[in-house]
């Protein structure tokens, strides 16, 4: 029975970490954004993120999109420099259609930093990219 669930796979949903000018506190936040890279909206987009190492984990954050539309990007949260000693895990559901997808990003610990900076797709700017 279990061999006959079919996943489908995940094609043109992504994950960024950008860093990015605050005009309001006059800072540079990192921020995690969800990336549609699809010709098709995106329903019910659920995405349950937390840092962990061997001694430590974070809080589990929640987080839900009612549609995330075609060839956009979205917002997920804030995240302090401190958690890039940590793996940064974001699990992301969403529906297509009637078929549900899920697929798991993941930023290993110290992999977030400018040198591993590259073209984000649809946003002009530089981050750190998880396909």
């Amino acid at each position: 029975m279990k061999k006959d669930i079919q996943i489908p796979k995940v094609e043109g949903v992504y994950l960024a970490i950008v860093n990015e000018y605050n005009d309001i506190y006059k800072t540079h936040d990192w921020n995690a954004y969800i990336i549609n890279d699809k010709d098709v909206d995106l329903d019910i987009v659920l995405i349950v993120t937390s840092g962990y190492s061997e001694n430590k984990m974070t809080s589990i954050f929640r987080k839900k999109l009612d549609v995330l539309p075609k060839r956009s990007y979205a917002k997920i949260e804030l995240i302090q420099e401190e958690l890039f000693a940590l793996n940064n895990e974001f699990k992301v559901t969403f529906f297509q259609g009637n078929t549900m997808f899920e697929k798991n990003f993941l930023f290993r610990k110290n992999s977030i930093n400018e040198k591993a900076f590259q073209k984000i797709p649809l946003m002009e700017t530089k981050g750190v990219l998880v396909k």
